[in-house]
C-alpha cells in the first residue's frame, strides 16, 4: 500500500512505496530489459488513436523522442525506486502537468486513457522480463501487479475501474488489443512509431560531453542505420500490433534480434552492476545498506 514503507522515527532507511522485497525493485533493475520494455511500452500507448492525438498535438515527440522516452524512464525509475517524498512528488508532478493536457477528444487525465497508459508499462515489465530474462511464475506476476494498484490509485484511476487481480488484468490487455477494442494503430501512430523506431540521433547530443560538436555529426547518421538495434523490442510486440504499424518481422530481423539479446544474456553475469542496471535502483540499494535487492 503506498505509504506503508515511510520511515518510522526517522531511524529506519526510507523504502519508497515499493521496498527492496518488491518484485518491483526486481523487475525493473535491469538497462537492458527497460530499452526493450520502455519502446514496447510507448507504442502500445500510441496504438490507442486517443492518445496517439494527444501525444502528436501536446508533445515534440517526433522532434525528440529520446526526450519522452527519458523523461517516461525517468518518472517511472522514481516512483519505483525512489523515497517515499520523491515518489509522491513526481505523482504530483505529473498529476498537475496532465490536467493541463486537453485536446479534440482527448484529456490526459482521462481514466480510461489514463489506465491504459499504466497498463502499458505493467504489461511491458513482465513481458520483457519473460522473454529475455526468465519466465516468471504465476504468483511473482500477481504480486507485481497488486504492487501496481495503489500507484494507479494515486494517478487518479478509480478503484472500481482497475482490474482488481491479475486475471483482470490480463482480461483486459486481452479486450483493448482484441477485434472490437480500442486499441488500432492509426496513420498518425505509425508516424510516431517512425520516430520510436528510428530516432535522430542529434538530440542525444545533450546528453553527451562535448555534445555541441557531436551534434552534427550526429545529425548526418541515417535513421536506418542504426535501426536494427531496436528490432527486439519489436519483437516484443504483439503480432497484431506489429502488424498494424508495418513493422517487418522476417527471418533478418528475428536473427539480429536473438543475436543481441543473447549476446546481452552471455555478457550480463561478468558485467558489473553499474554496467548493467538502472542508476536508481542502484541508488535505492545503498540508500536501504542493503548492496542489491533479489
Amino acid at each position: 500500500m503506498i505509504g506503508s514503507a515511510e520511515p518510522r522515527g526517522g531511524h529506519s532507511p526510507d523504502r519508497g512505496l515499493y521496498g527492496p522485497a518488491s518484485e518491483a525493485w526486481r523487475l525493473n533493475r535491469e538497462a537492458m530489459l527497460l530499452l526493450g520494455a520502455g519502446p514496447r511500452a510507448l507504442l502500445l500507448q500510441i496504438a490507442h488513436p486517443a492518445v496517439a492525438a494527444g501525444v502528436d498535438e501536446h508533445s515534440n515527440f517526433r522532434a525528440d523522442p529520446w526526450g519522452r522516452l527519458a523523461a517516461t524512464l525517468r518518472s517511472y525509475l522514481t516512483i519505483v525506486y525512489g523515497t517515499t517524498a520523491a515518489a509522491r512528488a513526481e505523482i504530483r508532478r505529473l498529476n498537475a502537468l496532465h490536467r493541463g493536457i486537453v485536446g479534440d477528444g482527448y484529456a490526459a487525465r482521462d481514466p480510461e486513457l489514463s489506465l491504459w497508459v499504466h497498463a502499458t508499462l505493467i504489461d511491458s515489465t513482465l513481458v520483457a522480463n519473460d522473454a529475455w530474462l526468465e519466465p516468471l511464475s504465476r504468483d511473482r506476476r500477481a504480486a507485481f501487479y497488486a504492487e501496481t494498484r495503489p500507484i494507479g490509485r494515486a494517478f487518479g484511476l478509480p478503484d472500481g475501474l482497475l482490474p482488481a487481480d491479475l486475471e483482470g488484468f490480463e482480461t483486459y490487455v486481452a479486450d483493448m488489443l482484441g477485434p472490437g477494442g480500442p486499441v488500432r494503430v492509426s496513420a498518425v501512430a505509425r508516424e510516431l512509431g517512425q520516430a520510436v523506431l528510428r530516432p535522430p540521433l542529434a538530440p542525444l547530443a545533450a546528453w553527451l560531453p562535448f555534445g555541441s560538436a557531436l551534434r552534427p555529426l550526429l545529425a548526418r547518421v541515417p535513421l536506418g542505420a542504426y535501426a536494427w538495434t531496436l528490432w527486439p523490442a519489436v519483437g516484443l510486440l504483439p503480432p497484431e500490433v506489429r502488424e498494424a504499424y508495418g513493422l517487418p518481422w522476417g527471418a533478418r530481423e528475428r536473427l539480429v534480434s536473438r543475436w543481441l539479446v543473447a549476446g546481452w544474456r552471455a555478457w550480463r553475469p561478468i558485467l558489473p552492476d553499474p554496467f548493467r542496471q538502472m542508476p536508481q535502483a542502484l541508488a535505492a540499494d545503498r540508500r536501504m545498506g542493503s548492496g542489491r535487492a533479489r
